[in-house]
């Protein structure tokens, strides 16, 4: 089941500043404290203006902060969700099930020399994925696998 989305203050906060920076809209922000970093989950074609020129928007925001700072778009599909979350260049084939509760679970198929890249150090992007797609929909699990 969908998680509703409850947002703290500073949280809020820091949606604000990033907007104002970026002057990008971020739908959504995940204080990761376990890996030190902030999600933010920004609106579908502002992925340029909220990394800016060089990477020099991000960067800002990265300083301001103090935390690694990273970025998912925004899609209605929960399918290019998930592949946004991770890394959409690194993703073979991506599977849905749902299941007759509701319930969604995603297999995602990566070449094996990539499959350390998807899942991130300490499985960290893999967990993004994870977390976002239950806050957003109804994505009881994502299996990431090797292609046969």
């Amino acid at each position: 089941m969908t998680e509703r989305i409850k947002l703290t203050a500073e949280e809020f906060g820091l949606m604000g500043l990033f907007q104002n920076i970026s002057g990008a809209t971020a739908r959504d922000c995940v204080i990761d404290s376990k890996a030190e970093r902030v999600i933010f989950v920004i609106n579908k074609g502002e992925m340029g203006l909220a990394i800016g020129k060089s990477g020099e928007t991000i960067k800002k925001v990265q300083k301001v902060v103090g935390k690694q700072i990273e970025l998912v778009e925004w899609s209605d599909d929960p399918k290019q969700f998930v592949m946004n979350s991770l890394s959409p260049q690194l993703v073979s084939e991506i599977r849905m099930l749902e299941r007759p509760d509701g319930a969604i679970i995603f297999t995602v198929v990566v070449d094996e020399k990539k499959k350390g890249a998807i899942l991130g150090k300490g499985g960290r992007n893999a967990d993004k994925a994870r977390l976002l797609a239950r806050r957003h929909f109804s994505v009881e699990s994502i299996r990431i696998v090797t292609a046969q």
